[in-house]
């Protein structure tokens, strides 16, 4: 399957049944997390900016002291969710879900 390929609807909606958290909406998935401090967001930033990197597929990203947002689509196919918009949303969870275990 090409990373850039298209995500079906129903590749989206599996993911979205999995994480409460994340919506699709304007094309794209988004999520909004809010943190204990400033610290705490910016720790999950590095995280994901590691993972991103090693998948070359970069987020639209803002951050409000405590409060993080996503927005995921890819560029290259019109903006619209592809199967590493998936694979990034995946991992943000698994970053915030170690990260707030530990």
């Amino acid at each position: 399957m090409n990373k850039n390929e298209k995500s079906t609807e129903l590749e989206i909606n599996e993911f979205l049944s999995r994480n409460a958290e994340w919506v699709f909406t304007e094309n794209s998935l988004q999520a909004n997390f809010e943190f204990s401090d400033f610290d705490d967001a910016m720790h999950i930033v590095a995280k994901v900016a590691v993972k991103a990197n090693e998948l070359n597929h970069h987020p639209f990203w803002s951050n409000e002291y405590n409060k993080l947002s996503f927005n995921l689509c890819t560029h290259e196919t019109g903006n619209t969710v592809t199967i590493l918009d998936i694979k990034l949303a995946e991992a943000i969870c698994e970053i915030i879900q170690k990260e707030a275990g530990e």
